[in-house]
């Protein structure tokens, strides 16, 4: 991917996917490869089953008090955000008015254990479509491996496929050059809090709008470490996607490379006012094309 590209990824990943797949380079079309579930890296364990999710304050203020002579041992507090296992996101594509030129998905594939740390497993998924792939084949996969409790990246993937050409890329953030690391990762020096583009994004969709307008913070796309700031635009917006109609919220997102702002960049994420504040519309505009990928379905 070039420059322009990546820095699509720090933002929002499938937003990059959607302006990768425009570059017009020749190529041979094939069809989509075949998604497969990633074999899990050393070191990661699935949740047990039994593990349950955490109640919030308000419902806890709720419940009955426990007899003081109750031998019951408190259960832990699980402070893992609210994601739900087994999510799946899947978009379309626009880009620079051609319709319908990729497919793109979300998946949050479970939560376990990632070398001592509580994890969530983050997935995407992005394909081009006739007639851009008969001229750009692309057929990208992204891992996180991202803190329960704060989406902190712990380990970034990027399996690439594109124009026949095979990238494979296994980092583990570092804080400090001293973190446990498989022997087929390579260690990426990031700060504190560092969120890779899909813990980035499911971040996004937990902040609580109401109380934070606007939020920092650094984002590594398996090349390069980013800062970039997402605010709250005023007002709400009704959208209308393949999946349906929604009224939305408006996050705007910047990106900043070594303290300057990429002024020839700009995103706009569009969240659902419900429960799941899902992702329904996210926009890209570049110097090289405008993207916008709409919901399809979610399940």
């Amino acid at each position: 991917m070039s420059r322009k590209v990546t820095v699509g990824v720090a933002s929002v990943v499938v937003l990059s996917c959607a302006a990768g797949a425009f570059y017009w380079l020749r190529a041979r079309g094939q069809q989509p490869a075949p998604e497969v579930v990633s074999t899990e890296p050393p070191g990661f364990h699935e949740a047990p089953p039994a593990e349950k999710p955490a109640i919030s304050a308000a419902v806890k203020s709720t419940l009955p008090a426990s007899p003081a002579n109750s031998k019951e041992a408190t259960p832990p507090v699980d402070a893992a955000l609210p994601l739900r296992a087994g999510e799946i996101l899947e978009f379309t594509a626009t880009v620079s008015k051609l319709n319908d030129v990729a497919t793109l998905k979300l998946q949050v594939a479970g939560r376990g254990n990632f070398l001592g740390k509580s994890a969530w497993h983050l997935q995407a998924f992005a394909h081009t479509q006739n007639p851009l792939r008969m001229v750009f084949e692309l057929d990208d996969q992204f891992d996180s491996f991202s803190d329960a409790a704060t989406l902190a990246s712990l380990q970034y993937e990027m399996h690439l496929s594109e124009r026949g050409q095979k990238v494979e890329s296994i980092q583990r953030m570092t804080t400090t050059g001293k973190e446990p690391a498989s022997p087929e990762a390579t260690e990426a020096r990031v700060l504190p809090g560092t969120r890779d583009p899909l813990g980035m994004m499911q971040y996004l969709r937990n902040v609580d709008w109401t109380k934070t307008p606007e939020v920092r913070c650094p984002v590594y796309d398996g090349h390069k470490l980013y800062d970039v700031r997402a605010k709250l635009a005023p007002g709400s917006e009704k959208v209308s996607v393949p999946a349906g109609d929604y009224i939305t919220s408006k996050i705007g997102i910047r990106v900043f490379d070594n303290g300057v702002e990429m002024k020839d960049a700009s995103f706009m994420l569009y969240l659902a006012n419900n429960a799941a504040r899902t992702p329904v519309v996210l926009e890209a505009v570049m110097p090289f094309a405008t993207a916008r990928v709409e919901l399809l379905k979610s399940k």
